[in-house]
């Protein structure tokens, strides 16, 4: 009697302890499908335009704006994307975007890289201070900067020149911040193990820092190359020519000569602008994950 009794109470006490658990797994297993559903109609309201914008490109005008909307033209036509280049020189545009972007992110990824590593291994007096200043300086609005800039150009030279819109972007403020934190979660003591070995720390860092540091690297180049080829202010401001312009700056353009006419043409144009963004996402996403993943808060 004794032990079946405590057997029966060691089994109704295995019971009343599996209870609560198989309860919460229930209450989780409905929040992740909440969760899920929640998260798929978000991303529907994101994608939907996005497949409207693309489909309408390749639509003829008489049922570019048909309702109910149709998702699969029938049949598709390129002569949107053709009639481009009649209204505004899109070629040269494109071409001034991609040196633009190409440039300005490349030399924002070199200035930021070494700043980020100089406030976060090197020791130096007032580094807290200036990295505080810097930190400030995301607060300015940029508008406030246009006279002072812009004078400097001028005396440069450089109005009416593509390095007036790439050459103040290769100095990104948030650039140095995000590597700075992500250089700062790295171990010191791969440091002190290749100084041990003589290394410096140029050797240092394009050893073992970057290659350690790839998914915030391509987290970055994503955020300066999409800011930069998206940038309209800054290239409306010093850019006067067709020949120097930019995509952001013909879109509106093309807007203006089109008028209230055909505009599939622009969706066209609108489409050719966004997609290279997409495309470089879509190829780096994965260590865009992971570096938003690994980048913590640390001082």
């Amino acid at each position: 009697m004794t032990e079946s009794g405590h057997s029966s109470g060691g089994g109704m006490t295995a019971r009343l302890v599996a209870a609560p658990r198989v309860r919460r797994g229930a209450r989780q297993k409905v929040g992740d499908i909440v969760l899920s559903v929640v998260l798929i109609v978000l991303s529907l309201f994101m994608i939907v335009p996005l497949v409207w914008l693309i489909t309408t490109s390749v639509t003829t005008r008489a049922e570019a704006f048909q309702l109910p909307p149709r998702w699969i033209p029938t049949p598709p036509t390129l002569a949107n994307y053709a009639e481009i280049n009649s209204l505004i020189p899109i070629g040269r545009m494109a071409l001034n975007s991609l040196i633009v972007s190409v440039l300005a992110t490349a030399g924002a990824l070199l200035t930021s890289t070494l700043a980020a590593y100089a406030f976060s291994r090197i020791r130096f007096r007032g580094g807290n201070t200036l990295f505080s200043v810097l930190l400030a300086a995301l607060m300015v609005p940029v508008q406030l900067t246009v006279i002072p800039l812009f004078i400097l150009m001028r005396t440069l030279g450089l109005v009416d020149n593509l390095a007036a819109v790439w050459l103040p972007a290769t100095v990104n403020v948030f650039g140095i911040f995000f590597l700075r934190q992500y250089f700062a979660s790295i171990p010191r003591d791969l440091d002190e193990a290749a100084r041990i070995d003589g290394a410096g720390h140029l050797r240092i860092l394009f050893q073992i820092m970057l290659p350690l540091a790839m998914p915030a690297l391509s987290a970055l180049t994503i955020f300066l190359f999409e800011a930069t080829w998206n940038n309209y202010f800054w290239p409306s401001i010093f850019l006067q020519s067709n020949e120097q312009m930019t995509l952001p700056v013909g879109l509106v353009q093309l807007q203006g000569a089109v008028g209230g006419g055909p505009a599939v043409v622009v969706f066209a144009a609108i489409t050719a602008v966004v997609l290279p963004v997409l495309i470089l996402f879509l190829i780096f996403q994965r260590s865009f994950v992971e570096s938003i993943a690994s980048t913590g808060l640390k001082a």
